[in-house]
């Protein structure tokens, strides 16, 4: 049985300099420089999540099947489990990985068995984080595979992603091992929240790397299609058609900063997870930073909001990896109630500042202007009314297509060629 190692506690210290969360991992994770091997090939992650809250499931002697769809083709794939928020250990007694067809059902004979340093078990520790072996199971850009864990223990929470638009699947307790049936008839019941999988690398001849995109409920993907892979994130990987890959390292509510926000923060703030959620993966060659409504909303300043951004930038600037800015977009004003601060017109005066600092000072690579997209012409201070999906935060579904449709492909330089 392979035990995997920790990664540390997350930094909660109070000046921006040190909040940034050091990752230890298998080696294999710790750089996001391509890794060759031998034959042409590189790693390349070609799906992410980020995993934010210890979820609220008990799972007993029951197998998980966890959907997730790769953005580049390939020839092999290895994937990521993490405990980033576990009490207790998690032992996977086995997993395997095969094409998803319909909801929990594989194409016939494509689910190969995973292992971990070349034992089918592997246990994680709390906090610990572990990459299988390689898997020889070729693959297509936009291909839906099945991550199936068989989990022995008893009573355990799962660290997860808790905001998926994404159905993944799990059999009944006491269902024992069914990672190898191909059909429905084991997976009686459905989640949209990601268990214990962090990330899937491909092994790719032709991509040069992989895009994360790096923000909060936007870059997740709230009020979007269940499914229907209808963030703005999903219509740039389509755009680019396999030529490089994009991965979503989105959650829901998160912030730049956790020192001084009211309420305080409910997840892991960009500045901590900047280590574990962009620079963990491999081939990483571009991140779009789009973050800033959420401090704002708690009450942080254009100079707080500002030096977060400025910090993270120079962080991820430093390991060779260009960084592109996005512009917050318009957010409608809404009264205080309970532990919601609301939105003014202070906090909007505090978005256009920082936007134009996105616009013209911040030292990013390149801008993305989803303010100027999303913007209603008669307003610029809300959404557009179709691109509003009824909360005056969020898009719709086809506010997020026009943000998806408007990026500028060219800012990630060199898409068809390896770096």
């Amino acid at each position: 049985m392979t035990i995997a190692r920790r990664l540390t506690t997350p930094v909660t210290g109070a000046t921006l300099a040190t909040a940034i969360l050091l990752f230890v991992a298998h080696p294999s994770s710790v750089s996001s420089a391509q890794e060759s091997n031998g034959r042409g090939a590189t790693w390349v992650t070609a799906w992410s999540t980020s995993q934010q809250a210890l979820g609220d499931t008990n799972i007993t002697n029951a197998t998980v099947r966890i959907i997730a769809r790769v953005t580049i083709p390939g020839d092999g794939v290895r994937i990521r489990l993490d405990n980033t928020f576990g009490t207790a250990p998690v032992t996977v007694g086995s997993a395997r990985i095969g094409y998803r067809v319909q909801g929990p059902a594989l194409a016939a004979g494509s689910n190969r068995p995973i292992t971990f340093s070349g034992t089918p078990q592997v246990t994680i520790p709390p906090a610990g984080s572990i990459w299988s072996d390689p898997v020889r199971l070729p693959v297509l850009a936009q291909q839906d595979l099945a991550v199936s864990l068989y989990i022995p223990g008893l009573n355990l929470r799962p660290s997860q992603h808790t905001g998926a638009v994404v159905t993944s699947y799990r059999s009944a307790d006491d269902g024992g091992d069914v990672t190898a049936e191909e059909g429905r008839a084991p997976f009686t019941s459905t989640t949209t929240a990601l268990w214990w999988l962090k990330a899937i690398d491909v092994e790719s001849v032709s991509s040069p790397g992989t895009i994360v995109a790096f923000g909060d409920s936007i870059t997740d993907g709230t009020c979007s299609t269940v499914d229907a892979h209808d963030r703005w994130e999903d219509v740039v990987s389509m755009r680019l058609d396999g030529l490089k890959a994009i991965i979503n390292e989105g959650i829901g509510g998160n912030t730049l900063l956790r020192e001084g926000l009211t309420p305080p923060v409910d997840s892991t703030p960009g500045l901590e997870r900047v280590d574990r959620d962009v620079l963990s993966h491999h081939g990483v060659t571009d991140v779009v930073l789009f973050m800033g409504t959420n401090d704002i909303r708690r009450g942080a300043t254009a100079t707080q909001v500002i030096a977060a951004s400025t910090s993270i930038i120079q962080h991820i600037k430093a390991r060779g990896i260009r960084v592109i800015g996005a512009t917050i977009i318009p957010r409608h004003n809404v009264a205080p109630v309970g532990t919601n601060t609301g939105w003014n017109a202070d906090k909007t005066r505090i978005r256009n500042e920082v936007n134009g600092w996105i616009r013209t000072k911040a030292p990013f690579n390149g801008v993305i202007d989803f303010d100027q997209v999303t913007r209603d012409p008669a307003n610029p201070d809300l959404l557009r009314p179709a691109f509003n999906c009824g909360d005056g935060i969020h898009p719709s579904p086809a506010g997020y297509y026009a943000m998806g449709k408007s990026v500028n492909l060219s800012l990630f330089h060199k898409a068809g060629q390896r770096r």
